[in-house]
């Protein structure tokens, strides 16, 4: 089973490699959902972080119908990450009633190639999930990163089961939010080939005025304890 770790920071990034995850999914500002890193936390991972890195294209937090421009922001952001050699892209687009933007995400995979394509939690919005799933199969997305339409992987267990039989070997349901040590194992009994998670632990809280955020790092042992649940026998 794979673990991929949803890093944050370069110091997410390092703890992740170094407790042994198989992946990271690279991004900034978890507090909002994640959103696309800047230029230099991008080079600096591609340069110093060995493990195969997939990287978010997100150009803002909130919903994800973007304008004109934030969807050339993307186009450009992906072109960069190619350039810097990274293993996938991380993104997708949504219409304004939350259905998946055909045209657009297709715009996006095509410019992400040769690189691997997963669809975003954007997943998590969608109305009609199965429909939604046979759009993305047919677009040739190769993982949907979802919490089965629910707050936590957890809750919506039966629905993520019910994507993968669907997928079948056709793309990878890669379950993700709340998964830790304690219940880890779930996805591993239900035959998922790979999770998602932070494993964070909060370091400090902001003491600047304007910006109450906690600030969370991956935390290596947390890591370790989950790899111990899914890759021993």
């Amino acid at each position: 089973m794979v673990l991929e770790i949803c890093a944050n920071s370069y110091q997410s990034a390092i703890n992740a490699q170094n407790a042994g995850a198989d992946r990271i999914e690279l991004c900034s500002e978890l507090s909002v959902g994640g959103v696309t890193p800047s230029y230099g936390l991008l080079k600096k991972i591609s340069e110093e972080i060995t493990i195969p890195v997939n990287v978010l294209i997100r150009p803002r937090s909130g919903d994800f119908c973007y304008t004109d421009d934030e969807f050339e922001q993307m186009k450009i952001d992906i072109q960069l990450c190619k350039e810097l050699g990274f293993n996938g892209i991380v993104s997708g687009v949504l219409n304004s009633d939350n259905s998946i933007d055909i045209k657009r995400t297709r715009a996006l995979i095509e410019l992400s190639k040769p690189l691997s394509f997963t669809f975003h939690r954007a997943f998590d919005c969608v109305s009609n999930p199965k429909e939604s799933l046979q759009i993305l199969i047919n677009l040739k997305v190769d993982k949907i990163l979802t919490s089965g339409l629910q707050e936590k992987a957890e809750n919506g267990i039966q629905l993520l089961i019910d994507l993968q039989k669907i997928a079948k070997d056709k793309l990878i349901i890669l379950p993700g939010s709340g998964i830790n040590p304690r219940n880890a194992h779930v996805f591993k009994e239900a035959g998922f080939k790979e999770i998602h998670t932070s494993a964070t632990k909060e370091i400090r809280n902001s003491n600047v005025f304007f910006d109450s955020t906690k600030q969370t790092v991956s935390d290596t042992k947390t890591i370790q304890k989950i790899l111990k649940v899914i890759k021993d026998a």
